[in-house]
């Protein structure tokens, strides 16, 4: 097996990773988390999705790609410069919500429909408001966070939050993990109950 040789990849990706190099992006997503997030999407036809850290929106394209034509996603970033790039390649997508807001008010304002993927890039949904996270997920639902290996771009002491997010993982009893040591390091966690 190949795992370089990518199909399907989304008409937009080659140029949105152009740009992201151009403003010397840091934090992009992994064209092989892109890959699995586009096949978990597939997974929920009629699927309300969720991406906390919208970022350049590498990992947006792979899901939207994913999604069917009933599907919704909502992308929250921080960033208004990121959140107009994002404009820009995806303004034609009905399907798609992008907000600018502060990840963590807007998991704390939000009453609205669960979600049947929750794909946390950003500290809020991640490392801080992980319950409220977890509970906004249907049952049956995923929840995927990824950069979990050790990154060249953590600050220091990074390293030490990552293990012990793993571990408040690990002792939850409202969903079933699969950590993965691969790509940048990925958990993905279904909601059981």
């Amino acid at each position: 097996m190949d795992q370089t040789k990518i199909i399907q990849m989304p008409g937009q990706y080659p140029a949105l990773l152009a740009k992201s190099k151009e403003l010397g992006f840091t934090m992009p997503s992994d064209v092989y988390v892109g890959t699995l997030l586009k096949t978990l999407v597939a997974s929920k036809p009629n699927g309300n999705f969720l991406e906390l850290g919208t970022g350049i929106g590498l990992s947006l394209a792979w899901m939207i790609e994913g999604m069917d034509g009933k599907s919704r996603m909502i992308s929250v970033d921080n960033d208004p410069e990121l959140i107009q790039i994002a404009n820009l390649f995806f303004k034609e997508e009905p399907r798609l919500t992008l907000i600018c807001s502060d990840g963590e008010e807007w998991l704390e304002n939000y009453t609205g429909e669960s979600f049947d993927l929750i794909f946390a890039d950003a500290w809020p949904g991640k490392y801080s408001h992980l319950d409220k996270t977890i509970s906004l997920i249907k049952n049956g639902g995923f929840y995927v966070i990824d950069d979990m290996k050790k990154q060249p771009n953590w600050p220091e002491g990074h390293e030490e939050k990552a293990k012990e997010l793993v571990q408040v993982l690990e002792q939850r009893e409202d969903i079933t993990i699969t950590k993965m040591d691969w790509s940048t390091g990925l958990i993905v966690a279904v909601k059981i109950n």
